[in-house]
């Protein structure tokens, strides 16, 4: 009987978190096609602004500054795109505030301390800026083991993004870039690629990489800039940044919907698996305890009838 109880009282147990993480699938299932097309839509305009932004200083000959001061560090394009050796480097690791999405959190954090790894052995330090409370929590432990810093942590992010904390988190890399705290500026995100799978990723956003957009000569004739280089600059370097930025952003939770739905159709598969399982032994135990019982009564019986 007590056999019995157990069996029962874990098939219930079962059944209730199969509740659970059925709900939770049909909620990831409902977000993630909403973000696959945001996701699908920002690209083109991303791309076409970095496109514009390399043509851009690819027909100047010298980046000069006319103004001495900046409303902020983001702004001070001059130190932005100087180029400088790389000493220090600044990544912005995206990562979630919730569990329950498989491994997405964990192929970033271990992509992260690969990342770090093969920096030191160039001899290149490294800062971390980390948006989502999963990857804080992992990543502080193990900041004595592989030696970084964190500078900057996110966590109170909504779920979904906006562009006003892209520019919050492009101002603060900003800042410690031109403080000269760091030496280059890049992101560890994932790409969104369908339903099923996404892919971690490294991103470069400063200094500069070649250019590799592919153009026609006509496209690298001088540019008319009005009202000058100085003030366009100003404000196209800030929108650059956290463009990148908010796209990383739109990508990492499109990929962490992807996987949540990924993981919680296969833990509802498996809760079904083990429920079937569970209630063949159940009906086992029970079918041995009744042929037991009838068992005993029919020996009474016959030992009565002498």
């Amino acid at each position: 009987m007590a056999n019995l109880k157990r069996i029962k009282t874990r098939i219930n147990s079962i059944i209730s978190t199969q509740k659970i993480t059925r709900a939770m699938k049909m909620v990831a299932s409902a977000k993630v096609k909403k973000f696959e097309n945001r996701v699908k839509a920002s690209r083109p305009f991303t791309y076409e602004l970095e496109k514009m932004f390399y043509r851009l200083l690819h027909s100047v000959s010298e980046i000069e500054a006319k103004e001495t001061e900046f409303k902020e560090p983001i702004n001070n394009f001059p130190v932005l795109l100087k180029e400088r050796p790389i000493k220090r480097t600044g990544l912005l690791v995206m990562t979630s505030n919730k569990g329950l999405s498989g491994a997405f959190n964990a192929n970033v954090v271990r992509y992260t301390i690969k990342t770090v790894q093969e920096y030191k052995e160039k001899g290149i330090d490294c800062e971390l800026f980390i948006v989502g409370q999963k990857g804080n929590n992992a990543l502080k432990r193990l900041t004595d083991d592989y030696d970084f810093k964190i500078t900057k942590t996110y966590l109170n992010f909504s779920e979904t993004p906006t562009s006003s904390q892209a520019m919050l988190v492009a101002g603060d890399m900003a800042r410690s870039y031109v403080n000269g705290d760091i030496d280059s500026m890049e992101i560890i995100t994932t790409r969104f690629r369908n339903m099923m799978s996404y892919s971690v990723e490294k991103w470069d956003i400063l200094p500069l990489d070649e250019i590799d957009f592919d153009y026609t000569k006509e496209e690298f004739s001088d540019m008319e800039i009005e009202p000058s280089l100085s003030s366009v600059l100003s404000e196209l370097v800030p929108l650059f940044i956290s463009s990148i930025i908010f796209q990383a952003m739109l990508e990492s939770i499109a990929s962490e919907l992807a996987s949540r739905m990924t993981a919680m159709s296969a833990a509802c598969n498996n809760a079904e698996e083990m429920i079937q399982k569970l209630t063949v032994d159940y009906n086992k135990a029970r079918q041995a305890m009744i042929t037991q019982e009838i068992t005993e009564i029919v020996g009474g019986s016959a030992a009565i009838n002498k």
